[in-house]
């Protein structure tokens, strides 16, 4: 039985809908479905101001007869919008919609109108009458985006783009800049600063040049000093932070270069203030960088001995510790309670250890500290330098060869002998007889030595330890040999942070604390090494010699050729000391040779999903790809290490190890 119309309603009617009555039209023009950021901005929007615009509808009819359902003809989206309400308890399923009946025109053709013809807001105007809405009002982003369906953080970002400078925007509104551009110069509030920055662009007007030029007088929130000082102590201070609304900032960019720089100084000298109290240092000096032309001699701790109840309780430790190794020696796998055991032992032995070497107590009351910035936002504390005025004197028996009553030492005899000289009048021998004697001395030595390895052998290592832990102006070796430590802090950005550095200056102090306090002691020191030992202080003395940095002004290609030839000799392998990152290589290169990167360590498919990206997520993901590869830019590449792999593309051998 078919149901009867009682009343007929005329085309162009205005009539109200349950919404639970409301159906997506089939022959609805559009079939990319509504976005979900869309919805809940109708959805909002609708909330705060009710249906601004009625839907168009049509009946729904089977066999003929309506079913008393209508089809959404124009306004699918504040149909969802309002089921989203429904869903979320705002509004009843059956709340009364406000419609349009349209059942003189096809449905399609409409639909289709409805969304060809209508012109959007150009975004310039979008972002302006946003900033209205703002100082008008007074509304905030919280209201804002309430009322208009979208998240705080998108209302953040139009009232930025709002404020531009209007000579930029309208530089927007005429295809002079994209959207992109523009949020890069949205950075910053400053018009001023826009509209330089906007003068002095050249042909790369890539949005992440923009920003570097927009940032270059503020510092990162990365930057060490940034890390070490804190926003908190620096919003605190009076300091104000840019955030980027429309990029991953990592914490943005301070703005007060001057007032970190301070900040940091009075942070580190804290920290000297409070590491001079307590160890009782005679000076403490701050830096931010570390003050490699200081010029001072440096004093490391002794080894002293340990009360003998910390003694006692040292060998106990190290003989449970031994048991337990014998009696574990060949367990694959530890268990729980033993494995705890093994590292309470290991950090009470280390705790007993270090107080096995301490500073002697005048060296600390004539020495200092520096207290520098790390790379890595941490302090650095360096002991034990002390300064020429307080360098203790030598014995005044001989200085530099002189003895306190201006005679030549070379003039003085041994105990027991005498010489003509002495035994008729005492007159010194003469100047020139003096160098006459030395030099064929000098000379013989210099055969005999030749002949004797073993003894050239200690005789070179006294001479490098000598000038390398020794420091004055007699430095107690005969050997004209002087070891060179050019540091390297100045020329690459945070490379004494390193794992290698830090190996390197733990094994500088290891020899260090091993070394007799006075160089006449050193001989004698280096004479009774085993050989092994000998052998690996010579090593260390001559390896802090090297120096084979690649600098623009230097025309030595002989001794850069010699560089090549000792890597290969030692077999270098800078994959375990050093991985391309943003940071120490990818952010600093070519996007192309970013690509090429990849293509040549992970695979050519690789290489062309990233190839479109922007510069920044370009070099992040390139960082990712090429982790745990092995490769290398072809300056740290060991000559004769590359080897062909398996996918055609290049390999390295110390990859695979």
């Amino acid at each position: 039985m078919t149901r009867k119309i009682d009343t007929v309603i005329e085309n162009g009617t205005e009539i109200f809908v349950p919404l639970n009555k409301l159906k997506k039209s089939p022959r609805n023009a559009r079939r990319t479905p509504h976005g979900e950021a869309a919805i809940e901005a109708l959805a909002g929007s609708i909330a705060v101001k009710g249906m601004l615009q009625n839907l168009v509808v049509e009946p729904e009819t089977k066999d003929g007869v309506p079913t008393g359902c209508y089809f959404v003809t124009v306004g699918e989206g504040r149909r969802l919008a309002q089921l989203l309400r429904a869903k979320r308890k705002q509004i009843k399923k059956t709340e009364p919609i406000r419609c349009v009946l349209d059942t003189a025109n096809d449905p399609h053709e409409i639909s289709l109108d409805e969304n060809v013809t209508r012109s959007d807001m150009h975004p310039a105007d979008q972002f302006e009458a946003f900033r209205r809405l703002n100082e008008e009002k007074g509304w905030g982003a919280e209201e804002i985006a309430a009322r208009f369906g979208v998240t705080p953080h998108v209302v953040r970002q139009r009232l930025r783009l709002g404020a531009i400078s209007p000579r930029l925007m309208q530089a927007y509104r005429e295809g002079g800049l994209t959207l992109d551009q523009l949020m890069a110069f949205a950075l910053s509030e400053d018009h001023a600063r826009q509209e330089q920055v906007y003068d002095n662009l050249s042909w790369n007007k890539e949005p992440q040049v923009i920003r570097r030029m927009m940032t270059e007088t503020h510092v990162s929130a990365r930057d060490r000093r940034a890390v070490f000082v804190g926003a908190e102590a620096y919003a605190e201070a009076g300091g104000t932070i840019l955030r980027d609304l429309f990029a991953e900032d990592s914490g943005g960019y301070f703005e007060d270069a001057a007032l970190l720089d301070r900040l940091a100084m009075e942070k580190l000298a804290g920290i000297g203030a409070e590491v001079q109290a307590s160890e009782g240092w005679k000076w403490a000096q701050s830096f931010i960088d570390y003050p490699h032309a200081h010029g001072l001699a440096r004093h490391y701790p002794e080894k002293v001995a340990l009360p003998a109840e910390d003694q006692e309780r040292l060998d106990a430790l190290q003989a449970q510790f031994d048991a337990l190794t014998e009696q574990y020696d060949n367990a694959e796998e530890l268990p729980d309670d033993v494995d705890e055991q093994f590292g309470q032992l290991e950090a009470e032995i280390e705790r007993l250890a270090e107080r096995q070497h301490a500073y002697a107590a005048d060296v600390i009351a004539r020495g200092g500290v520096f207290v520098v910035l790390n790379h890595d936002g941490t302090a650095r504390i360096e002991r034990g330098f002390v300064r020429p005025e307080d360098d203790r004197p030598s014995e005044p028996e001989e200085v530099a060869g002189i003895r306190d009553d201006g005679a030549d030492c070379a003039t003085l005899p041994e105990a027991g002998d005498s010489t003509e000289e002495d035994e008729t009048d005492g007159k010194p021998l003469s100047d020139v007889l003096v160098r006459d004697l030395t030099a064929h001395r000098t000379l013989g030595l210099r055969l005999a030595m030749s002949e004797q390895p073993d003894v050239a052998l200690v005789a070179v290592i006294h001479a490098l330890a000598a000038r390398t832990f020794y420091h004055g102006s007699d430095e107690g070796t005969c050997l004209d040999i002087r070891p060179t430590s050019s540091p390297l802090g100045g020329h690459a950005d945070g490379i004494e942070d390193t794992a290698a550095a830090k190996t390197l200056a733990e094994r500088h102090a290891a020899w260090a604390v091993q070394m007799p306090q006075d160089v006449a002691d050193l001989w004698d020191f280096v004479a009774v090494l085993d050989h092994d030992s000998r052998m690996a202080l010579f090593a260390h003395c001559a390896a802090l010699t090297v120096f084979a940095v690649r600098q623009p002004w230097d025309r030595k290609p002989r001794t850069l050729a010699m560089a090549d030839k000792l890597v290969r000799a030692v077999s270098l392998d800078m994959a375990a000391q050093w991985t391309p990152t943003v940071r120490s290589y990818l952010g600093r290169i070519t996007k192309v040779q970013i690509n090429e990167a990849v293509r040549e360590a992970v695979s050519d498919e690789a290489a062309t999903r990233i190839k479109d990206m922007k510069k920044q997520p370009m070099a992040e993901a390139a960082e990712q790809l090429l982790a745990g590869t092995g490769w290398l830019p072809a300056l740290l590449r060991t000559p004769d290490s590359v080897s062909p792999t398996p996918n055609g593309g290049v390999g390295y051998a110390h990859a695979a190890e």
